[in-house]
């Protein structure tokens, strides 16, 4: 069982370390996109944000077909507003977008960013590559994941122990496999869950057969209205705010959006949707709706979000929210973070364990071969080398002019950019040097990182203290173990040859 735990590991590791870090990442998405648009910093949600937007539309898209608010809260703070105008075409390319300050209701010109949804988005889809081909072979790693961590607790045989085991002085493989233990166990339930619900939402990819229905959700914005009268500002859209109110207390939890389906024309309506489910029990809900007489506020239907599903459906959908902590509140979300960076410790510290149980066996063998030595180098640039490339990431977020036209995808290009530098870099320098170097820049790169924010922290803006807390906590680390790895290799004792209940401790990940 040792082998196919080592092998699972090894063999998607460096795709696994890249999905856990974006996807840990991702926990905490919209701030890192508020972070990456300066020009929003120190916003704030402000009640009455809805009417302003709905004033600010009836100014800037009178004739529309349909208008679209997404409220601000405590996590984007920015009020935004869409609109398709009469005979755009179908699909969200048909609707045109701007963001306004929910204080004064007037437009904002932040610059364009892939910001968080870029990371996201990579966890699962990759990037550059046909949408299903990449979720299979997301699908396909995740498997090897789920198989790596079943097989890691049978054979582990001294669970909890290991939560308080950690030997960062010992030499060789000890330290190195205390903290691919403690991380392990320490989040365990945490492995599990995310490995199974990703699993789950890639289900639909890896085996469509099983699917006779419309992947991706369902349906959401339902068919699309038909104009059948111009336009009149004769026809006013009832305030907003009494109905938010009350859809908020009939719900339990904040509304999230606004749809104003034919605006000052008869029949207008006004639809209401949650920002996300109260709790996780009802997180098969997050369909509800309330449609609205535009008119006079009258409600016209409740939709119940979880009528017509299947228990099936429902606990699919309650596992989707799961993974994407889309329910959590702000400790629960932290939470989840630290057992998503747990998670990707684990993984890189596995792969290193890998490299260092087998160099002394290749040492007493007369050198590395050449498959150890690509591995050597892809830990070096999978691991050190994301980690740079993200940095670099933020950095040209902040370096390339705001102006720039697609400024989102030249931010997306230096990421690649930087990543491919990290791999020639590991190339062409001494495995150990990599290792320090790379991880000594990506953490001079976050130290400083927080600087270009500083009117945001100055502002007591709360997504930018968290975003900055997190780039030095992280600098930190890679700092100290740029630290430890420029240090000699220590010398270690004879190499002798194990005996058979030695080598089995050791293949186990057990200590002898």
């Amino acid at each position: 069982m040792a082998w196919l735990h080592e092998w699972a590991g090894l063999l998607t590791g460096w795709l696994l370390f890249a999905i856990f870090l974006t996807g840990t990442i991702s926990f905490f998405r919209d701030e890192v996109t508020h972070w990456m648009q300066p020009e929003l910093h120190g916003l704030r949600a402000e009640a009455g944000a809805a009417d302003r937007g709905l004033d600010w539309l009836r100014a800037n898209a009178q004739g529309a077909e349909t208008w679209m608010l997404s409220l601000p809260d405590e996590r984007s703070p920015v009020l935004g507003v869409a609109w398709r105008p009469e005979g755009a075409p179908e699909g969200r390319a048909g609707f045109r977008r701007a963001e306004l300050d929910p204080a004064t209701g007037a437009e904002l010109h932040p610059r364009e960013t892939a910001g968080g949804n870029f990371l996201y988005r990579f966890h699962f889809e990759l990037y550059g590559m046909p949408r299903d081909t990449a979720r299979w072979i997301v699908g396909v790693a995740t498997m090897f994941m789920f198989v790596a961590i079943i097989s890691g607790i049978i054979t582990h045989r001294r669970i909890f122990k290991d939560i308080f085991t950690f030997r960062p002085d010992k030499a060789g493989q000890r330290s190195w496999l205390d903290a691919h233990n403690a991380t392990a166990v320490l989040a365990l339930p945490f492995h599990v869950m995310i490995t199974y619900s990703g699993l789950v939402l890639l289900a639909g990819t890896l085996m469509p057969f099983l699917f006779d229905g419309p992947r991706g959700g369902g349906e959401r914005g339902g068919a699309r209205p038909q104009a059948v009268a111009p336009a009149s500002p004769a026809l006013p859209v009832v305030p907003l705010a009494p109905l938010i109110a009350a859809a908020e207390a009939r719900w339990g939890g904040p509304v999230g959006s606004v749809a104003v389906t034919r605006p000052g024309r008869p029949g207008a309506e006004i639809e209401l949707r949650p920002l996300h489910a109260a709790s996780l029990p009802t997180a098969g809900r997050t369909g509800d709706r309330l449609i609205l007489d535009a008119a006079d506020g009258r409600v016209i239907r409740a939709v119940d979000g979880a009528a017509g599903m299947s228990t099936v459906a429902e606990i699919n959908t309650v596992i989707n929210v799961l993974h994407r902590a889309r329910f959590a509140e702000p400790w629960l979300r932290w939470l989840f973070f630290v057992a998503g960076v747990a998670g990707t410790i684990m993984v890189a510290s596995g792969l290193v364990l890998w490299v260092v149980k087998r160099a002394a066996q290749h040492a007493r063998n007369g050198g590395p071969s050449i498959g150890f030595r690509i591995v050597e180098r892809l830990n070096v640039a999978g691991i050190a080398g994301l980690c740079l490339a993200t940095a670099g990431y933020f950095w040209a977020n902040r370096l390339l002019p705001a102006g720039l036209a697609g400024r989102a995808d030249w931010e997306i290009r230096i990421f690649f950019l930087v990543w491919a530098a990290t791999a020639l870099h590991a190339l062409a320098r001494p495995v150990r040097r990599g290792w320090v170097e790379q991880l000594g820049v990506a953490a001079l790169l976050l130290a400083v990182l927080p600087l270009t924010g500083l009117a945001g922290l100055l502002a007591g803006d709360a997504r930018v203290i968290g975003f900055a807390l997190v780039a030095l906590a992280t600098a930190a680390g890679l700092a100290q173990a740029a630290r430890r790895l420029s240090r000699p290799a220590p010398a270690g004792r004879p190499a002798s040859k194990p005996g058979p209940r030695r080598r089995a401790a050791l293949a186990t990940g057990e200590r002898a």
